[in-house]
């Protein structure tokens, strides 16, 4: 069952971030690309009722003719192996950045789109696995899905959860049934999936709807607080003993992780072998010797075992809100959501340009042996005056005790310096 979950007054983390996926598969001769493109998008939030698309591939800057033809930019949309881009909209600046780690394909995507929403604005992360098709199809479907079922943002204006959860819920079921649809009939990447985490910010409300690994954090004061929890079938939290259970109850069956000693992540788009083509699946697995005849034999299907139904979440933001990170499991397998929060909040104090902070993000993941694509998205909630900003606390912590502690030494050896000089 989908987790929806209404959130008021948040007290801190709700689960550890992910460790490291030891069972990632990459090659460990390939050679890190760490290409990245950089173009800045203002967004008038007065132009809600223009479409625009972008995709930033070049391999540098963008020249000014390109940047001045992008102002108007209401929708921007990133999907190459390395791009970054910032955004205003009325209080909310945003920049985000997609960078390839060592793996062989980017198969991550960000979108971000302004003010579309009645006053609500759209951020989603894809994490796409088997091929790029899926992410390719959901990056602009999962938000057409969303538009129609929210009635055009109109919903998320009113304060019914319980019908803003379900339309949500069926745009999701929608965007996955016509995926599986359309990897049927295009044959290409017919096994590829994508995890989908989006954000609807608005006001002083934010909606998380969540499938897969991906995860958000908050900043509140400069306390992180974790707004997700990972769809993982491994793991003794909440989150990953309750995954496995309805995969057992749906039929299938885990092993070191993986259902069917296969996929890692247990809801996903696509991922057609686990949901409308679980026989095919199994006939497979028989010929190519991974189980026996006898054991599907006592395999009772009862449901997808991976399944896109989301987990969606209602947090009121509040004053104290500082900005919101929304990342792939690239960032969170390398770095804790307290490091990442306190490394963002840093890059803000010194400069506050959050596409800079994106990126160096982004690039600190990789510079911590990431193995994987790494996808970041920063909504800085402009009620922060960044300058005015005092150095982090806990860093001047450090130092005062530093302090201290070389101040203690300094007089225990003079202490004994004297003595000496008595003795003497």
């Amino acid at each position: 069952m989908a987790l929806v979950r209404q959130q008021f007054i948040l007290g801190g983390c709700r689960h550890q971030c992910h460790s490291h996926d030891s069972n990632t598969n990459y090659n460990k001769e390939e050679k890190r690309t760490t290409k990245m493109t950089r173009g800045a998008v203002r967004i008038p939030p007065s132009s809600s009722s223009q479409s625009f698309a972008s995709s930033f591939s070049a391999s540098r800057g963008l020249t000014a003719a390109t940047k001045a033809s992008a102002a108007s930019a209401v929708c921007v949309t990133l999907s190459t192996s390395g791009t970054s881009a910032e955004g205003i909209a009325g209080d909310i600046r945003w920049g985000w950045s997609c960078l390839q780690g060592p793996r062989s394909e980017m198969e991550d995507d960000v979108v971000v789109r302004s003010d579309s929403l009645h006053g609500f604005d759209y951020a989603a992360v894809f994490d796409g696995h088997a091929g790029f098709s899926s992410v390719q199809f959901l990056r602009d479907e999962l938000y057409k899905e969303c538009s129609a079922s929210l009635q055009g943002g109109l919903l998320l204006k009113r304060k019914d959860f319980t019908t803003l959860s379900k339309a949500i819920q069926t745009a999701f079921a929608n965007a996955d049934s016509k995926l599986l649809n359309w990897l049927e009939e295009v044959g290409t990447d017919i096994d590829s999936g994508s995890t989908a985490t989006v954000m609807f910010v608005g006001g002083d409300m934010l909606i998380i709807s969540h499938v897969g690994d991906s995860s958000v954090v908050l900043s509140r004061s400069g306390k992180t607080e974790v707004l997700t929890s990972p769809h993982r079938p491994y793991g003794s939290s909440k989150t990953s003993l309750q995954e496995i259970k309805r995969i057992k109850e749906a039929g299938g069956w885990v092993v070191d992780g993986r259902i069917c000693g296969e996929i890692s992540v247990s809801r996903s788009f696509g991922d057609i072998r686990f949901k409308t083509k679980k026989n095919e699946m199994l006939e497979k697995g028989v010929e190519e010797g991974r189980w026996t005849r006898k054991f599907i034999s006592r395999v009772k299907m009862n449901g997808d075992w991976v399944t896109a139904t989301p987990d969606i979440y209602q947090v009121a933001l509040g004053m104290d809100a500082e900005f919101l990170i929304l990342a792939s499991d690239g960032l969170w397998d390398y770095m804790s959501c307290s490091d990442a929060v306190r490394f963002v909040r840093n890059q803000l104090c010194q400069h506050g340009d959050v596409q800079s902070a994106c990126e160096a993000l982004a690039l600190a993941a990789l510079n911590r042996k990431s193995q994987d694509n790494v996808s970041v998205v920063i909504a800085d909630l402009g009620r922060t005056n960044w300058q005015a900003m005092p150095p982090d606390q806990e860093q001047v912590n450090i130092f005062i005790e530093f302090s201290q502690a070389f101040a203690t030494i300094g007089i225990v050896s003079l202490g004994i310096w004297l003595s000496h000089q008595f003795v003497a």
